[in-house]
This record gives structure tokens, sequence and C-alpha cells, in this order.
């Protein structure tokens, strides 16, 4: 993507009322444009960002069996009476009546509407168990939206579902669901890490919460630092094993690990020694659910077992909000430049800046580089504008690209071009050939 071609309205200046990190680099960065309060527009470089997240969540939960579908933003009232939200669920739910006099709400989950939508199709254990899942947008009118796209009030989320016959198998559904959300986060670079929380307006028994610690997170957590040291890159779990899943659930949640809501300051002190003990903040972008038969019972969502009895279905929920991961993601990954994207998420791998693109030698080079790295799928940002050199380095690290090739015609005499990475901060002087094998066969390979 050539730069003089692209649609990047970076901001020099910062806006003065951005309070935290990630709000004021996405707006430097040229990456969202608020439309009103809490509610944004994503621009191009945003959305490649968003794009990113969105397709390893899905690549994540489709290994973990889970089947994808999508839902409506607007959903019957009738369905959040039957079961009893319709009024418990607070003024953050926008309700509204059409010309028909129908009444709906613009969803802020959707447990009502999965669960409508089960009872009309599946009567027998033998469909199950089933996950459903999809990523679409949800509103909650915040009373104080704040800290840009962290505490909006329209979000990008995937949340699912599971339907299982007895408490056993949700609660494998929940495991399993554990997995796959650390597998997902891993994925994109993040250490967040599973705490005991408190279930909220969802309801149920069993809650996780997945936070990223961060200085300005909005939730303060206690947890044992040997947690930090845990991975899940190199395991293979089947998910249709039970046992598998409990394992990995027992070793991330054996730690202890909580939010201020389910903090025990007692347990805290007298389970890990002092040495160990961390208090941090941290930022939600996930959470889990069990909650058994909460909305399955007052919706009729039976199903018939292998005794040939009718029972209600036990359910979970699983969200992850995919729009606040992009602001997680900055605040633990900037420095006084601008944003570190970790590479599985970056909205371009690789940049180019051509230093004279008035140069016949160099503007082939940079074409060259370009055609090479998109050819192997590496769309390049390529900054073929005629700004000054110091502007263009600025724009590249504001933005965060991961990898930089600087190709000048004094460079280029010699056959040489630079090579920077924006994390470590290294710089290496090397061949454009050097260079398209380690980005595309070595180091700077995105998976």
């Amino acid at each position: 993507m050539r730069l003089s071609r692209y649609f990047l309205p970076v901001l020099r200046e910062t806006p003065a009322d951005a309070q935290i990190a990630s709000h004021r680099l996405m707006l430097r960065a040229g990456m969202i444009q608020q439309a009103s309060a809490g509610i944004y527009s994503w621009m191009p470089l945003g959305l490649r960002v968003l794009k990113r997240l969105e397709q390893i969540v899905h690549e994540e939960q489709m290994a973990a069996g889970h089947i994808p579908l999508l839902m409506p933003t607007l959903q019957p009232a009738s369905l959040w009476q039957e079961s009893g939200r319709y009024d418990d669920y607070g003024q953050e739910m926008l309700r509204i009546t059409d010309r028909q006099e129908r009444r709906l709400v613009y969803g802020p989950t959707n447990e009502e509407l999965i669960t409508d939508i089960f009872r009309r199709h599946v009567n027998s254990y033998r469909d199950l168990p089933l996950t459903l899942y999809h990523i679409q947008w949800k509103f909650r009118d915040e009373i104080r939206p704040r800290f840009g796209i962290m505490r909006g009030r329209e979000f990008l989320m995937k949340d699912g579902y599971n339907f299982d016959v007895d408490k056993d198998s949700a609660l494998h559904a929940y495991n399993r669901h554990m997995v796959s959300y650390l597998n997902t986060y891993e994925k994109m670079g993040l250490k967040a890490i599973p705490m005991r929380a408190s279930a909220g307006p969802i309801g149920g028994t069993h809650s996780h919460e997945f936070l990223v610690l961060a200085e300005t997170g909005e939730s303060e957590v206690y947890f044992d630092n040997d947690i930090l040291e845990l991975t899940e890159s190199d395991h293979k779990v089947d998910f249709d094993n039970p046992q598998e899943c409990a394992e990995v659930v027992k070793r991330w949640t054996t730690p202890y690990a909580r939010t201020d809501e389910t903090h025990d300051p007692v347990e805290f002190k007298s389970q890990i020694s002092h040495s160990s003990r961390r208090q941090s903040r941290g930022i939600e972008v996930g959470q889990i659910f069990y909650f058994g038969t909460k909305y399955s019972e007052p919706m009729n969502a039976f199903v018939t077992n292998a005794d040939g009895d009718r029972v209600p279905v036990h359910m979970g929920s699983h969200g992850i909000g995919v729009s606040r991961l992009v602001g997680a993601i900055i605040e633990a990954n900037h420095d006084d430049r601008g944003i570190i994207w970790p590479e599985p998420v970056a909205p371009f791998l690789v940049g180019i800046i051509n230093l004279a693109p008035k140069d016949k030698k160099t503007n082939d080079v940079c074409d060259d580089l370009s055609r090479r790295l998109s050819a192997f799928g590496k769309e390049p940002l390529y900054d073929d504008t005629h700004d000054r050199a110091g502007s263009k380095f600025a724009t590249m690290d504001l933005i965060g690209i991961p990898w930089r090739l600087t190709v000048g015609p004094r460079g280029l005499i010699k056959g040489e071009i630079e090579m920077s990475h924006r994390r470590g901060g290294q710089t290496i002087i090397c061949s454009p050939d050097e260079a398209i094998n380690r980005l595309c066969r070595g180091n700077g390979r995105r998976e």
C-alpha cells in the first residue's frame, strides 16, 4: 500500500481530551475518529487491526469446535421480558420503539436471543453439546463514556453460548472456553490472566475475567507472580477431552489471581509468600460464565435426555471485547514515540521509507521490495511521499509498524538498505535480498 494513496490522517498534536495512552495514540495515529460521545468511526488503519484480531478470534473459536453465526443488533423486547431481565438490566440498555409500536432493545448481550434460536431447533440430548458464537456490534449506554474505545458505548464483541445436557458437560464447556481464550490471547502477543470474578448481571456460579496488566487498567488486581511464567504455546489440547482441558484450567487457576471484587486479603497473604505477592491494575478483555438453567428454565429451552425426561439445558456465555482489545494492546505496548504492535496484530508488518522519491534507482528498489513482500502475503506500507525524512520516521514510529526498511541513494551505492525493529530498536545494514529473507523466511515472519 502506497502511503500517497492511503488515508492516514495522523495528528502531530496530542488531543487535549484524551486521558490515557491508547486513546491519545489511536487518535494521533489516525485509527479512530469520534462520531459522538463513546461512539467512534474506525479509520482504515484501525480497521486493519480490528480485522486481524477478529480473524484470530474466529480461528481459535473454530479450533475449539465452536460454530459461528450472526445475530442482529436489535432484539425484540419480549425475549428480555420473558427472561426477566428487561427491567433488571438498567439504563445501560437502549430501549427503542419502532413505527409499529413494537418494543426493541439494542443488544448489550445475546443470552435471550440465542436461547430462542436454540429452543426452536434443538429438542434432544443427541444434538448436544452445542456452542454457537458470533462477532457483532453491541451498545451499552455508559453514563460517562471515556478513555476512547476502552469505555465506549458502541463496541465490537465476540460472544459465545454453550448448551449442554447437564452441569458436568457445561463445566467442560467452561474449561474448553478458558483454554481457547488463553490460546487466543497468546496468538495476539498478549499475556491475559484469568482471574476469579463476579458474574454481575449475566448471573451464574462460575466466572473468570481475563485481564491484561496495565497502569491505566480500571480494575485493581491481586495475583501470585508465578502465573506470569505460565504459557500455552507449547501445549496441544484435545478440546473434546475433559481431563486435558481441566488440567490446563487447574494450572492457570491454582495460583492466586483475583479482581478487587473477589479478592480475599487473608487468603492472599496466607497462600502466597511475600516475595510473590503482586498488586497491579488490569484491563478486562474477556469473561466467561457458567449460569446453569438461569435462562433455559424461564424461556422453556428443554431437551429430552437419555432417560426420556424433559430437562432444561445448562448454559454458559463467553465474551471477548474485540474492539477493546485494540486499546488494551496499545496500553501494554507503547513508548514515548508511539505504538509498538505485536507482529500478529500489526496493521502492516513492514514499513518501507523512500528517502529520495525523485531518484529512479531508489524508486526501483522500493517498488521491488514492495512487490516481493506482497507476493509473500506481507503487504507493506510504502511511504513514497515527498515529506521530510524525520517526518516519515516519526509517522512509522507513531503507528507502530514492527519492521522498517529505509532505502536511500547513499546506501544503494553499496547495495545496502537499513532494516530496523520497532520493539527492540535494533538496526542492521543489509542487502534488499537479505531483508526479504529475514522478513519472509526468518525473523519478522507473521505466523
